[in-house]
């Protein structure tokens, strides 16, 4: 299966994942303006009471905005934009959510934490493509099974709600039953990654972390002076705050009192993101989510610039591989 028009002819094969709080329209903007696809989750778009249902608002501007970019710049159209859907029952805005994008035609929907036929149909009806978060390839075969286009394979070493798979072996058993839409998750922070990513069978990276270090994004400065400064070895993993496994910055956590390296663990049948007024991601909300890959990231900077250093990388690990790869010679004359 080829990779679906929409997602074809990026300036590079990247998608930037939807970031808790911090993906808002000036974040997705700017990388669709710079040729990669942009997301945020639905539920960052926070409403207050007597005012416009802020979703609906924000899909307007971005449709907009991008319209005025592409008829200005024919000949380097922006890429399409993403909308992230928590399928999970803590989400008591799904239904309206779900609703709102139909009505505004969301080319990409991203599903997480549950695969439902009904949000997969709503999104065909207005030929969208949808791509599932997964961690491991039984829930693959799930999301699949269910109507989901494709998939986002979220291994090891990924910011936020992560697996702990290698991206190796998941991206290779999901490979074995699959040849649709696959975009690897997991430390994908340089231009090298994504050609990894490739190499190993994905069609594309998805990258998060990165972006939180950038001027548009919804961070505050401690928050993305962290993730310039640290690298891997700042990471812990744990289910402690919200219910679901995540990476988290070391230091963030001991900034909060807490021993990062004792933490204890969460109930996941207590799962809760956000949607309610007494929610734990209320609670932790200076807990600073982040991936592996931030040792690539050296300071803050604009999404464009980012993006280009991204496409840079990619172009040069695809020059210094093909300068590698004398070995086929020699296997060749050996045949």
């Amino acid at each position: 299966m080829a990779v679906p028009p929409i997602l074809q002819n990026l300036r590079i094969p990247l998608i930037g994942s939807p970031l808790f709080i911090i993906s808002n329209p000036d974040l997705v903007l700017a990388q669709c303006k710079a040729g990669i696809v942009g997301a945020f989750p639905a539920l960052n778009a926070r409403e207050k009471e007597g005012e416009p249902i802020e979703l609906d608002r924000w899909l307007t501007h971005i449709s907009e905005e991008l319209d005025r970019h592409n008829q200005s710049n024919p000949d380097y159209p922006a890429a399409p934009y993403a909308v992230n859907q928590i399928v999970h029952r803590s989400n008591a805005r799904l239904e309206r959510d779900v609703e709102i994008c139909v009505k505004h035609k969301v080319p990409v929907w991203i599903t997480s934490l549950g695969a439902q036929p009904w949000v997969y149909e709503a999104a065909h009806s207005v030929g969208a493509v949808v791509l599932h978060d997964i961690i491991n390839d039984t829930f693959a075969h799930k999301a699949i099974e269910k109507g989901a286009d494709g998939l986002i394979a979220v291994a090891a070493g990924a910011g936020g709600h992560a697996g702990s798979q290698s991206p190796l072996a998941l991206v290779a058993e999901i490979r074995e039953w699959f040849d649709g839409p696959l975009y690897l998750s997991g430390a994908i922070a340089r231009g090298d990654s994504i050609l990894a990513a490739l190499a190993m069978g994905a069609d594309g990276g998805y990258a998060g972390s990165a972006f939180i270090a950038t001027e548009e994004a919804n961070a505050v400065p401690g928050y993305k002076e962290m993730i310039a400064g640290y690298g891997a070895s700042d990471i812990v993993y744990s289910n402690l705050f919200t219910g679901v496994w995540g990476n988290y910055l070391k230091p963030s956590i001991a900034n909060a009192g807490m021993d990062p390296d004792a933490l204890e663990r969460s109930d996941p049948s207590a799962m809760n993101f956000g949607s309610g007024e007494g929610s734990k991601a209320k609670k932790w909300k200076d807990i600073w989510g982040s991936g592996q890959g931030i040792g690539a990231v050296k300071g803050i900077v604009p999404t464009a610039e980012l993006v280009d250093r991204l496409a840079r990388e990619f172009d040069e690990a695809q020059a210094r591989l093909a300068g590698q790869l004398g070995w086929q010679s020699h296997a060749a004359a050996a045949e």
